[in-house]
């Protein structure tokens, strides 16, 4: 689940290819959430609770919901596939990973959270780390079944 539309082409293309591989593990839906528009005026702070209130309508109680943060944990591709495998094992609910805003999540929704993943010390694109989050998720399956493409 992620907010605002993909704006460039080439991300949307990456984006579509792998979560059409993503498929042929898992059940995947993908929440684009629209964007929330505030005044110039508006604090950062009211403009990370709309975002807040827009993802926790596609939030039940019963979700496992797992930010993509900063300030997460930080796993390599083999650790963050059996961080997947241990969600999916243990629990029937939902799976939702969430990339937020530019201005990343508000308190509201990180008390909300079950956990928090980092992708990287690096900064990107909101938009960008759709398409490496997108790859890392089929890379994680690709893992899980033991098949080549982690290691090709």
């Amino acid at each position: 689940m992620y907010i605002g539309k993909t704006s460039k082409k080439y991300l949307q293309t990456g984006m579509d290819e792998y979560f059409t591989r993503i498929k042929h593990y898992i059940k995947f839906e993908l929440i684009e959430v629209a964007d929330v528009k505030v005044g110039q005026k508006e604090a950062v702070s009211v403009l990370k609770k709309k975002e807040a209130e827009a993802f926790l309508k596609h939030i039940s109680e019963d979700d496992i919901l797992i930010l993509l943060d900063e300030n997460g944990q930080n796993l390599d591709s083999v650790e963050f596939a059996q961080y997947i495998e241990k969600q999916l094992i243990k629990s029937s609910k939902r799976l939702i990973f969430t990339i937020g805003g530019a201005f990343g999540f508000s308190e509201e929704i990180s008390t909300r959270a079950n956990g928090k993943i980092s992708l990287s010390r690096m900064t990107f694109s909101h938009q960008l780390i759709r398409l490496i989050f997108a790859e890392q998720l089929y890379r994680a399956f690709s893992i899980i079944h033991n098949e080549p493409y982690h290691n090709a």
